[in-house]
């Protein structure tokens, strides 16, 4: 009898410990999930957030580029009323080249402007995406 007692106690205990031992395991797993999820959540916004941004700048952008246009033509058609209007071909050359080096100067201050939009832009939208990489490094690195 003291052989199945002893049979039965350390039955019981293995079992005891097997649910110990499986709970944990269920509560680490479930807890790594939710980890994973709130994580999962957290990128989705930055992305979410890095595309409004990305949007914003292109709206920004394409803005800048109609009105640029705009201007360029309503300078063009100017420039040819000029022309029109001249009354030797000195007057030609000069209009014309006083145009052209208008028309580059203009033409590099707007490319300059549109690069710094294009460039915020760019910063931007990769702020959230940045902001998830360092936070997902550094949880790492704090479970190392």
């Amino acid at each position: 009898m003291a052989v199945a007692d002893a049979a039965k106690n350390t039955v019981e205990q293995f079992t005891a410990a097997s649910n110990v031992a499986f709970k944990e395991g269920v509560e680490k797993s479930l807890a790594a999930m939710n980890d994973a999820n709130a994580q999962s959540k957290k990128n989705l916004e930055a992305l979410v957030a890095s595309a409004s941004a990305s949007a914003k700048g292109a709206e920004a952008l394409g803005a800048q580029a109609m009105a640029f246009s705009k201007a360029i033509f309503d300078s063009n058609v100017t420039a040819a009323k000029s022309l029109a209007g001249a009354k030797s071909v000195q007057e030609v050359v000069e209009l014309q080249t006083a145009f052209a080096k208008s028309a580059l100067e203009t033409y590099m201050s707007e490319f300059g402007k549109m690069s710094d939009t294009v460039s915020s832009s760019v910063k931007e939208s990769m702020k959230p995406i940045n902001e998830r990489v360092t936070a997902v490094v550094e949880k790492f690195q704090a479970v190392r």
